[in-house]
């Protein structure tokens, strides 16, 4: 009985995988489509034959590709079943896989891969393929910070490829050599090998010297075709480099700073108005014999008007209106003959002129930035404290938004009145409040005196605070009374007076902050040159003259920031770049309160893109 038990298993045993066997069988994977990458691998891995399986799945990543869904490719590529890929099946493997990579930002994945390329991986590839894995190749490159060997990918494929469009491969080489840090351009200058190769390095070396004007670039520029007549960037420069070495003779000549000299706006309008003659005086590029500036009082003027009035009158640029409602005003006009470098902005679904550039100090720009911050330094779920009204709601809408691109979360955003009481404002955010209250009803419901020691909530990463100082000096000891003071705090610029003050920014120690150049960096001789001519111009009105330093600037540089992808200009305000819709926007440095005074913090590494104005 017992040995008819044991075959009467066995037949079961062998039944069952005789099923198994005919349903794989039955699998053509020549045609068979899954429809998840998890019912492609569950079919590969029934496969006996490891490099057909894997011949499988490369086509299924493939598949998916082509209907946009990389997250299904990536799950594919990423498997244990591809690793280690057959050899002949590798190259096929790094294209798919870099293109899932790319296309979904997988940085640490893209770090791995670059990790495995060879240099000349794309050549392995056939001719009608080149181009698109060199492509992909310099793109997996750049996602993992390896900005000189993307622009070496980029040149070794315009020697090997004549068919590719000259003008837009150079300006990828440059974009790539812009973002390599001053200290790898200078290491691999000694090393690099190749009359091309030399040619781009030199050319990427000579416009890296902070501060230099427009005139000097474009001279330099000039300097450098007629010294590598015979290189291919030479008779096709960088379009970034080709306006900078025409600009000097396209920049406006009558330009009208039209501005609110009195009324509630005034002392915004005149420091404005100082910071852009300042910079205009400070600059030896400027032809002051063909260079005309006038100021026009905009104070209760309709702005529409005014324009009309300045473009009839030979105007080549108007910089203003500072006043929100006469930029609105100046949008409806639909079109713009003389171009605008409007100082202020418009909301996000506004129509944009043609001709109306927009510049300002904007606080949805210091709320984007501390969003990625807070992705680089991995807290990823924080808590919110914003003023409330407009001004707050708009900042609250830039964070949040650039924090959900981020995968970041916010747990909690307490919004408050400055006359708000202070510590129940804090007690709610680290969920004090709701700590005390669950104590509460349980002595409701079983009768009895609870011990209660309050806790904070401890799922948060860090505070977001968004405060003046006199409001921020109190929060910031609140959190540790909350038992919050582990947390890191990040905030605007809003956070800082702009003058030293050790004494009463003491209780703001370790918070970190953002805030522009003019204000955190004490090598900036243009910034004391001008504050010991106008000792007046710190704090707050010291932020407006370098946005009107910076205007003045920008007015030579509108065509180049709006024309050239990646194109940007160091400013006193931060580093200034342009979206095609002409809006300015600026990347500030980052301090941290140490003995109440603010202590420069360095660039972090994955920000390090040194590059020319």
């Amino acid at each position: 009985m017992t040995k008819h038990r044991l075959n009467l298993k066995t037949f079961v045993t062998l039944l069952m995988l005789a099923v198994l066997a005919a349903g794989c069988a039955s699998v053509n994977l020549e045609s068979h489509t899954a429809e998840t990458a998890e019912q492609a691998l569950q079919t590969a891995s029934s496969q006996s034959d490891r490099q057909e399986a894997q011949r499988y799945l490369l086509r299924s990543a493939d598949q998916f590709q082509n209907r946009d869904d990389h997250a299904a490719a990536r799950r594919i590529l990423r498997s244990d079943q591809l690793s280690p890929v057959a050899a002949e099946l590798e190259d096929q493997y790094l294209l798919l896989s870099m293109a899932s990579a790319t296309a979904l930002e997988d940085r640490d994945w893209a770090t791995q891969l670059a990790d495995e390329l060879p240099r000349d991986q794309f050549l392995r590839y056939e001719r009608g393929i080149m181009s698109r894995a060199a492509n992909l190749q310099a793109d997996t490159l750049q996602l993992a910070g390896n900005h000189l060997g993307a622009a070496a990918t980029l040149i070794t494929l315009a020697q090997s490829d004549s068919r590719q469009d000259v003008q837009a491969i150079h300006d990828r080489i440059w974009l790539a050599l812009k973002a390599t840090s001053n200290a790898q351009l200078s290491k691999e200058s000694g090393t690099i090998i190749g009359y091309e190769a030399q040619g781009w390095i030199e050319l990427a070396g000579i416009l890296r010297e902070p501060g230099m004007k427009l005139d000097d670039q474009g001279r330099l520029v000039r300097e450098w075709q007629n010294n590598w007549p015979g290189h291919p960037a030479a008779s096709a420069l960088p379009s970034e480099l080709g306006l900078i070495a025409s600009l000097a003779e396209s920049r406006p000549e009558q330009i009208t700073l039209a501005l609110p000299l009195d009324g509630p706006l005034a002392s915004a309008g005149k420091a404005i108005r100082d910071g852009f003659f300042a910079a205009y005086y400070s600059d030896e590029s400027a032809d002051r014999s063909t260079t005309s500036i006038r100021v026009v009082n905009s104070a209760d003027s309709n702005f529409d008007e005014l324009y009309r009035e300045l473009s009839a009158d030979g105007q080549d640029l108007i910089v203003g209106p500072l006043e929100k409602d006469a930029l609105a005003a100046l949008a409806r006009l639909k079109t713009l003959p003389v171009p605008v470098l409007g100082l202020n902005y418009l909301p996000d679904d506004a129509d944009i002129p043609t001709g109306l550039y927009q510049f300002g100090l904007s606080a949805e720009d210091e709320a984007r930035q501390i969003a990625n911050r807070l992705a680089l330094e991995n807290n990823d779920q924080v808590l919110v404290l914003i003023p409330q009204g407009e001004w707050g709601d708009r900042l609250e809408s830039a964070l949040l938004q650039r924090m959900a691109e981020n995968g970041s979360l916010a747990l909690d955003i307490e919004r408050y009145f400055r006359e708000d009481n202070l510590r129940a404002v804090t007690a709610d955010l680290l969920g004090i409040t709701v700590s005390r209250e669950r104590a509460i009803d349980v002595e409701r419901t079983a009768g009895i005196n609870v011990e209660f020691e309050p806790r904070r909530r401890q799922d948060a990463d860090a505070v977001v605070m968004v405060a003046e100082p006199t409001i921020a000096r109190q929060f910031k000891p609140l959190f540790a009374f909350y038992f919050g003071g582990d947390l890191p705090v990040y905030s605007t610029s809003m956070v800082y007076e702009g003058n030293k003050d050790p004494g009463r920014d003491r209780d703001l120690n370790n918070v970190i902050f953002t805030d522009i150049p003019w204000v955190l960096d004490d090598e900036n001789s243009f910034r004391r040159t001008a504050t010991e001519a106008l000792p007046d111009m710190r704090g707050q009105l010291g932020r407006l003259f370098a946005m009107g330093a910076d205007a003045w600037d920008l007015s030579k540089r509108l065509p180049l920031l709006r024309q050239v992808k990646g194109a940007s200009l160091n400013g006193q305000t931060g580093i200034l770049t342009m979206t095609p819709q002409g809006s300015i926007h600026r990347e500030q440095l980052w301090a941290r309160f140490r003995s109440g005074t603010p202590e420069l913090l360095t660039t972090m590494p994955e920000e390090d893109t040194s590059g020319t104005e």
